[in-house]
């Protein structure tokens, strides 16, 4: 059995034990978890090399990664020292909070870092094929084979390209062609995806430095909201910093597209916003990308496990956004893990089955994965009610009332406490209407 990165046409008919559909960060988990349990894995990865094919923001949540792995060999750019949340208004204000713990300066730094995906995924489908895993790249996988109602193996692009094993991992990311195709899972609602324009800009180390005030390998997570951010959307900005590049990109719900915002729109005004030009400008384009994000929560996620088949990562929505918490690339690799740890629990008695594999669902229900799903599954409701106070007018009245609260004149800071509070009161109904607000969003403290 090679272990090596091959682009030869498959002849493995029957030659595994698993067949994972997608080398990304939870299908080299699967693999590299279920070749360590002794099985027999193929990786299928459509890229030229993993990575290549794969888009997200740039922070790489890495606690199960560092379990599974020697680490200290990790492709990683910077740990992420600071955080900064901003909230913008249309009209060109900030509101800001920021934070540097000292901890995070510290080993393991929050087990938080800039990665650039293409370096990561290579590495990362490296420790599954140093384990014992077969990858194939340069083939796309064009549905499922099927014996009656049991998924048996998977078709691809390749000349005789049809392989068998016992088990398919379907890990094929947000746009899952493959599982809905199979009807595995529904078409996600508009409601429930997001989309993604982003650009990575190459600068000088010392600028990025100088504009982000790092050091050494820290590095910098920016989070923007509000109008500011992008206009007439639920949604933000973002700006991580790498060695030598700055990742700069907006998100926001699809079915926002209707209002009239592309990405390459979004993402140009989001630049030029006078909180955001100081620190993007200049520097040299290498790389512009869009996808789409799940953000339908644990309601949205579909069948886990089928005869023959599990679903893991994006694929099965496994994305987290309150806001606040934006990840979804340690909820990918956990879920990759469990499930090739019930695969290889399966295969000890030889059965790969729906009722066999169902200890994928059961532990992952048991993890932080769907606990934080469930939790904040709430909030993109809430926050889509809420859209008009909470991008729209709660940045312009926190702008105005910060104005007003440190205005030097020759007014009394009573009055111009008592003119800030009015300004934030109003905006958001009054008393009434700012307890109802807070009672409504009081969960995100609990």
């Amino acid at each position: 059995m090679t272990t090596t990165a091959t682009t030869e046409t498959p002849n493995y008919d029957g030659a595994f034990d698993a067949i994972v559909v997608g080398a990304g960060l939870a299908g080299s988990a699967a693999a590299l978890t279920m070749a360590r349990e002794g099985l027999d894995v193929i990786m299928l990865e459509r890229g030229p090399a993993p990575g290549t094919k794969n888009v997200f923001g740039g922070v790489l949540y890495t606690p199960t990664v560092r379990a599974l792995t020697e680490f200290d060999s990790a492709p990683l750019e910077r740990f992420v020292a600071g955080k900064r949340f901003s909230v913008l208004s249309d009209e060109g204000d900030e509101t800001a909070i920021s934070m540097r713990p000292d901890a995070w300066r510290e080993d393991p730094h929050n087990d938080s870092f800039t990665v650039l995906r293409g370096d990561f995924d290579k590495w990362f489908a490296d420790q599954a094929v140093s384990a014992g895993a077969t990858l194939i790249t340069e083939t796309t996988v064009t549905g499922l084979v099927r014996d009656g109602g049991r998924i048996v193996g998977v078709e691809t692009d390749r000349p005789d390209g049809t392989l068998r094993a016992p088990v398919v991992v379907l890990a094929e990311g947000a746009n899952s062609l493959v599982t809905e195709g199979a009807s595995l899972k529904p078409r996600p609602e508009r409601e429930d995806v997001a989309v993604s324009a982003k650009e990575v800009r190459k600068f000088d180390t010392s600028v990025i430095e100088d504009r982000f005030r790092l050091a050494d390998d820290a590095g910098a997570a920016y989070t923007y909201f509000g109008d500011g951010a992008v206009p007439g959307a639920v949604g933000g900005g973002f700006i991580y910093t790498n060695k030598r590049t700055v990742s700069i990109g907006v998100v926001y719900r699809i079915a926002d597209v209707a209002a009239g915002i592309t990405p390459e729109q979004a993402l140009n005004r989001f630049k030029s916003h006078p909180a955001v030009a100081p620190l993007v400008r200049g520097g040299t384009l290498v790389e512009y990308s869009a996808h789409a994000i799940p953000e339908g929560g644990a309601d949205a996620m579909p069948d886990l496990v089928h005869d023959g088949a599990v679903v893991i990562g994006d694929a099965a929505g496994l994305v987290l956004n309150s806001g606040v918490h934006l990840e979804g690339t340690n909820m990918a690799v956990e879920s990759g893990h469990l499930a090739g740890l019930a695969i290889a629990r399966a295969a000890d008695d030889h059965r790969s089955d729906r009722e066999a594999l169902a200890r994928y669902p059961e532990w992952l229900e048991e993890s932080f994965v769907v606990e934080n799903l469930r939790r904040y599954g709430w909030f993109q409701d809430a926050v889509a009610a809420d859209r008009d106070f909470l991008f729209g007018d709660l940045p312009t009245a926190l702008a105005g009332a910060e104005a007003e609260f440190f205005r030097v004149d020759r007014g009394s800071k009573q009055a111009h406490t008592a003119a800030a509070r009015r300004q934030l009161l109003d905006a958001a109904g009054g008393w009434m209407g700012a307890a109802k607000r807070a009672w409504r969003f009081r969960r995100m403290l609990s």
